[in-house]
């Protein structure tokens, strides 16, 4: 099994700490030109990582992959809350995603543009709602959902994109966390 894809991606990083007690080999790519974006262009059209190669099976994005592995493996499958927080998860890691490459590229986008003030609101919803449910208990235990959790936010931290202020629930739960052995190993920092 290879695992393509980036050491910053956050998405590339749940499909690591998932993949950190099964044999596979992760290809570290530069994404955005030579030989690693050639590379991802030949494996996979979206242009976008993760991307896994298992033998002749190929499969796209991070949520197709968990799903994959699951049945591969045999883990227990998500519920319709845990599906919800991943889609929660992975709309603040979108927005995010889409204002780091707008600033990346140099766009100055207008602060009331409806685009930036759509990333901004849905961030600003979803973070508070995963707050809450960190706060509530509901990422107790170190299972997808967490992993994908803990992801964003290390990134979000990685990146300095937002100061998490008033979401103390979330920096409580990534200190908890910051120190697992699959953490510290796919640590971007490093």
């Amino acid at each position: 099994m290879k695992l393509y894809g980036s050491t910053t991606s956050p998405y590339v990083r749940r499909i690591r700490i998932l993949l950190s007690q099964t044999d596979h080999e992760f290809i570290n790519l530069n994404i955005f030109e030579g030989e690693g974006r050639e590379t991802l262009a030949r494996k996979s059209p979206t242009m976008k990582v993760p991307c896994l190669e298992d033998g002749d099976q190929v499969v796209f994005d991070s949520r197709v992959i968990q799903r994959y592995l699951s049945t591969k493996f045999q883990y227990a499958p998500l519920s319709w809350d845990e599906e919800n927080q991943l889609t929660l998860i992975d709309a603040v890691n979108d927005s995010f995603v889409s204002l780091f490459m707008l600033k990346r590229s140099h766009i100055q986008a207008d602060q009331d543009a409806l685009f930036i003030r759509m990333q901004k609101d849905r961030i600003t919803a979803s973070l508070k709602a995963l707050n809450e449910q960190v706060a509530q208990g509901e990422f107790a235990y170190w299972h997808y959902p967490a992993i994908c959790l803990y992801t964003v936010i290390d990134w979000i931290e990685f990146r300095e994109l937002h100061k998490l202020e008033g979401l103390d629930a979330l920096k409580s739960f990534r200190e908890q966390h910051v120190d697992r052995i699959e953490v510290t190993a796919t640590d971007p920092r490093r």
